[in-house]
């Protein structure tokens, strides 16, 4: 491994990686009770949802290739303290307006876990690079999905205002450990910003790997979305009636697949990465058999859940694995690339499963 690389900074990128990316969805188990205090629909609230993967996508294609150009740690750093600015606006909001704009902010600047990524992929030996990526990866996943657990608990706690302060204090706290922590790393890329944003296209049409790893990244997110979305709205009605706490810890159970992450990224460097893509589209496709039945029982919901996270966690480490080879000086645009398209697919995922929710209910969801 590159003697800059270390272990503990491998696991202070992925926890920041994962803290980073979590901001995004703290929101995701309480959209009942932030509807029922702003006294909005549950389509309204789900609007909040789909702003912040909107606005993350946003930042996915004018922030994230600012790795390709600017000092990386500096970067990084002024990026997630500003991420944490989005969070007290969100705790302090008097309206829903204020709240999305708020999610808006944090979603646009929470993209620096997708900086940390390449950077990691770039500090990387060659031969490890799949497994580090993993690592990271497993650290962005375990945040998305622990971010419900650790919400629906200071929701219940002190209200759902609650979670943001949290949240807050955490990225800032970060901020201040990765200036310590992080290496200087500049690039040698002497384009301008507008060229270096023209480049994501030009990569877009030289590459047909990048293009299919982004449509498959797209499906992957819009499932995870429309799981993941509606699920609130399941759980806390009739015949479950779980508390926010509750609804959390169902995070915990795709938080149990995150392994799958760093096991995918093992094949990928062995060499077996469409093989591994293979097996974790059939296991997607599988898991929304038991998904199905969860309307009626949480077991078989929990199973599905499980297996939906590990064939998800999976395959984004294989995609991005198999495109950090394509052009190596170009790491973070590709990630751009890919991430962009990943997140449009997530909110469009949220925004058709919030409506198709509330028109053909569970099965409805799991059809589509």
């Amino acid at each position: 491994m590159n003697a800059r690389l270390t272990s503990p900074m491998i696991l202070l990128m992925s926890v920041a990686t994962g803290l980073a990316v979590a901001s995004n969805y703290y929101a995701q188990p309480l959209l009942h009770i932030i509807g029922e205090q702003f006294q909005v629909s549950n389509t309204a609230t789900g609007g909040i949802v789909m702003a912040a993967q909107l606005s993350y996508a946003a930042g996915l294609l004018l922030l994230v290739p600012l790795g390709d150009m600017l000092e990386r740690r500096r970067l990084i750093v002024s990026m997630t303290a500003l991420s944490a600015v989005g969070l007290l606006i969100s705790a302090n909001a008097p309206t829903l307006g204020w709240l999305l704009a708020g999610t808006a902010m944090t979603g646009t600047l929470s993209v620096v876990a997708q900086v940390l990524v390449p950077f990691a992929a770039t500090l990387a030996e060659p031969q490890q690079r799949g497994r580090i990526v993993g690592t990271l990866m497993s650290g962005l996943l375990l945040g998305i999905l622990l971010a419900r657990t650790l919400a629906g608990a200071l929701a219940d706690l002190g209200g759902w205002r609650t979670v943001y302060w949290v949240a807050a204090a955490l990225l800032l706290g970060m901020s201040a450990i990765l200036w310590r922590i992080l290496p200087d790393h500049r690039s040698d890329t002497s384009l301008s910003y507008p060229r270096l944003l023209l480049s994501i296209w030009h990569l877009y049409r030289d590459e047909p790997l990048l293009r299919a790893r982004s449509l498959i990244g797209a499906l992957l997110f819009a499932c995870f979305s429309m799981l993941w979305t509606p699920l609130t709205f399941l759980l806390s009605s009739p015949p479950y009636d779980y508390s926010t706490t509750t609804i959390g810890l169902f995070g915990l159970v795709g938080a149990m697949g995150a392994y799958a992450a760093s096991r995918f990224g093992r094949m990928t460097d062995q060499g077996l990465g469409n093989r591994a893509t293979r097996l974790g589209l059939a296991l997607l496709l599988l898991s929304w058999v038991p998904i199905a039945w969860g309307a009626q029982s949480v077991l078989p919901l929990l199973l599905g859940i499980l297996v939906q996270d590990m064939a998800i966690q999976g395959l984004h480490v294989t995609n991005q694995s198999a495109i950090y080879r394509l052009r190596p000086e170009a790491r973070s645009r590709l990630t751009a690339g890919y991430m962009t398209s990943y997140f449009v697919g997530g909110a469009a995922g949220s925004l058709a499963a919030a409506w198709i929710y509330g028109h053909h209910g569970w099965l409805g969801v799991t059809v589509a």
